[in-house]
């Protein structure tokens, strides 16, 4: 029977936060997904912990990741070095729009540059040449394109219909005159705007795909369906697939219930974690080692040091310790460190915020009013740092329940073309709101911008 692999394109719906990726992840591993692919990759310290977290228990998957531009190819090589099996995608659009608009390159230029990336690449990691809008492209460049992608050594080709609007016979034949001039495997990834991406998906298999992309919160195929069809139909069809069809259904609720809920749903096992601030740091690094995440000793300083802070006023479990994981192993070195906030708060008064700020050696002080303490808090904040970034979003969380719960904070701040993300934790809610602003602000100093 002919072997189908799946490639679970979920994580490349960037609405994820840093444990809900981790939570997705553990569920695709546990399903037995072929490959799990995440987006294009930035130089962050963020990429960096996630990757090397996700590696340290992802054993039955293979980990991709997507490059289109030279800086990206740059910190994917960086980041995925050490990293056994990774697959880097080089993705690019090759319809001449496409091209032109998002590179400025025309096909030849193009398949140079492929032909280029493609045989870099194979030097140290499985390679995958991915046509983003094939359905859209000159038949003539695409085949160029590819070809120039197989001969600069790629293991894997791979065709995209971006609009979902091509019917899934002509989204056969083009797979099919794909396949006729390649000598690697060749797979899909459909788009179901249209409500096309399962039935592409399938006639693509039928002339010769090897593999198909899938994937739940609305990417593509759905995964669920797509699994149970081939699974169901493999005696008609003369395929198999990996997927653990026993709890396929299950997983795929779990997945589509990460966004829903956004709580971290800690590893079996783990829910008797209990630490406090006698604890030392070989055992709260032992803890942290069990939940999941791999840390370098620069983050591992962070962590033990924020979890310091946080146990002398409570006692920390598995969801507390992985939230000051995920707030501060990702962190950059420090410019603003956050001393002391007060704020005044009431139905008859303004909201009004002094928060003072050590920078170097020196002690800022910021104070403002402002409608409620969030916004006196970020305006007395922009005092000291003495810029205004645009507040892109702005999340909060309680991580436990009770009186004494461990609230979580994320800030997106836009400055320059980009969004930085910060999170904070803390035993308040607004304690945790100016540690995740200072975060995103630390992120932009660190870049220099």
């Amino acid at each position: 029977m002919k072997q189908v692999k799946i490639a679970d394109i979920t994580l490349c719906n960037g609405e994820y936060t840093f444990k809900e990726k981790l939570n997705v992840a553990r569920y695709l591993e546990e399903l037995r997904v072929d490959v799990i692919e995440l987006p294009n990759l930035t130089a962050s310290k963020t990429d960096e912990v996630l990757l090397r977290t996700l590696a340290s228990f992802i054993r039955l998957s293979k980990l991709s990741v997507a490059v289109s531009t030279d800086d990206e190819f740059a910190a994917a090589q960086r980041i995925l070095a050490g990293i056994e099996g990774a697959i880097i995608r080089v993705e690019v659009p090759v319809s001449t729009v496409g091209m032109e608009y998002f590179h400025q390159m025309k096909a030849p230029k193009m398949r140079e540059w492929v032909a280029k990336t493609v045989a870099a690449a194979k030097s140290k990691f499985a390679v995958e040449f991915c046509a983003k809008d094939a359905t859209r492209a000159d038949k003539d460049e695409l085949l160029s394109i590819v070809a120039a992608a197989q001969d600069a050594g790629a293991d894997l080709i791979s065709i995209t219909d971006e609009l979902g609007q091509t019917m899934p016979d002509d989204f056969a034949a083009l797979v099919r005159d794909v396949v006729a001039i390649c000598r690697v495997p060749v797979g899909v990834r459909a788009c179901d705007s249209e409500g096309l991406a399962v039935a592409q998906s399938v006639l693509a298999v039928k002339a010769g795909a090897s593999f198909v992309k899938a994937g739940k919160s609305g990417v593509g195929a759905d995964l669920e369906t797509l699994g149970k069809l081939l699974h169901n139909a493999a005696q008609q069809y003369g395929v198999q697939i990996n997927l653990d069809a026993t709890i396929l259904h299950r997983n795929a609720r779990l997945i589509e219930s990460v966004r829903a809920t956004a709580e971290f749903a800690a590893p079996q096992g783990d829910s008797n974690i209990v630490l406090d601030d006698t604890d030392d740091k070989a055992r709260v690094l032992e803890e942290v080692a069990k939940i999941g995440y791999d840390l370098n000793e620069r983050e591992q300083d962070y962590v033990f040091e924020e979890f310091l802070r946080v146990a002398s006023k409570k006692k920390v479990g598995a969801k507390e310790l992985a939230a000051i994981v995920e707030s501060v192993a990702a962190q950059v070195p420090t410019v603003y460190k956050l001393e002391s906030y007060v704020l005044n708060n009431g139905n008859i008064i303004p909201s009004s915020a002094q928060i003072t700020v050590a920078k170097d050696n020196a002690v800022l002080r910021g104070v403002s009013i402002g409608d409620g303490p969030i916004d006196a808090a970020f305006r007395a904040l922009e005092q000291i740092v003495g810029a205004h970034y645009e507040l892109d979003d702005f999340k909060i969380n309680a991580v436990t329940e009770g009186r004494e719960a461990v609230g979580q904070a994320q800030v997106k701040l836009r400055h320059g073309g980009k969004v930085y993300i910060g999170n904070g934790v803390s035993t308040d809610i607004i304690g945790a709101s100016i540690r995740a602003y200072l975060s995103a602000v630390n992120k932009i100093m660190y870049e220099g911008v």
